[in-house]
């Protein structure tokens, strides 16, 4: 059984042509999640596998995160293909923000009769969620303000920070089981993201060896985060993962 994490797109906000950050993990080349929906994202999504996705992560609610989930819900819920309901996972301090986000808007279809969602299947976390068989965790990161914005991690396998501050206390218990540390970098640092700076100074070397940035803001910023010694997704990129350990923390 093959792994791989695809990465849709590795923008930061400015909707550059990297496109929204975004990046699926595959089974054996078949998608089974996805994590956070820019507003470019279903596009590439469906250019990618020719479906809609039928499981999604959202890591926080800033736009460049969620702002795909209204051509996402036009699509499931009145494109000419029917697909099943994607189940939507997050945290649960995030589903009042997500609420106000992408899914207040009155009467949300013109036709009426329709809930924003009726589309989807909406199931709140804390410590994580299971998927396909498989438990991943769910972490806080450091992003705009506490507990606003939370990563993902499949025991073994990958961690995905989203977007985040350096958190080194975080990673080093999280991320200890090994695999491929996908994280948050531009080439400078601000109060909400890390810099390359931040990343040389608060992580180990061990951490830094796995990472694999992204939320950069163009290609030549990327060449230059590569020029300091790092790994650095480009859209469209595939990462080969480890397989998975144990499917849940708690059975050893």
């Amino acid at each position: 059984m093959n792994w791989t994490l695809r990465f849709l797109g590795t923008g930061a906000a400015e909707l550059s042509a990297l496109g929204s950050s975004a990046a699926v993990l595959e089974r054996d080349g078949k998608p089974i999640l996805l994590i956070d929906c820019g507003p470019d994202v279903v596009p590439r999504y469906w250019e990618t596998y020719g479906v809609a996705p039928e499981a999604l992560y959202i890591t926080h609610v800033h736009m460049d995160h969620v702002g795909g989930m209204e051509a996402l819900f036009t699509r499931i819920r009145f494109g000419e293909e029917r697909f099943p309901e994607p189940i939507i996972y997050t945290h649960a301090s995030l589903v009042p923000l997500l609420q106000g986000r992408v899914a207040d808007y009155p009467n949300v279809a013109a036709e009426g009769g329709s809930n924003y969602w009726d589309a989807f299947r909406l199931t709140p976390c804390s410590r994580g969620f299971w998927h396909e068989g498989l438990w991943f965790d769910v972490f806080p990161t450091r992003h705009h303000r506490p507990g606003t914005s939370y990563g993902l991690h499949l025991r073994g396998c990958f961690t995905f920070t989203g977007d985040t501050r350096p958190i080194p206390e975080v990673l080093e218990s999280v991320a200890s089981h090994g695999g491929p540390i996908a994280h948050d970098c531009s080439l400078h640092g601000n109060p909400s993201h890390s810099g390359v700076d931040d990343i040389e100074r608060e992580y180990t070397a061990d951490l830094r060896e796995r990472m694999l940035l992204y939320h950069y803001s163009s290609a030549q910023d990327g060449e230059a985060l590569r020029a300091r010694g790092f790994a650095v997704v480009e859209p469209g990129q595939a990462i080969e993962l480890p397989t998975p350990d144990s499917p849940h923390p708690d059975s050893g």
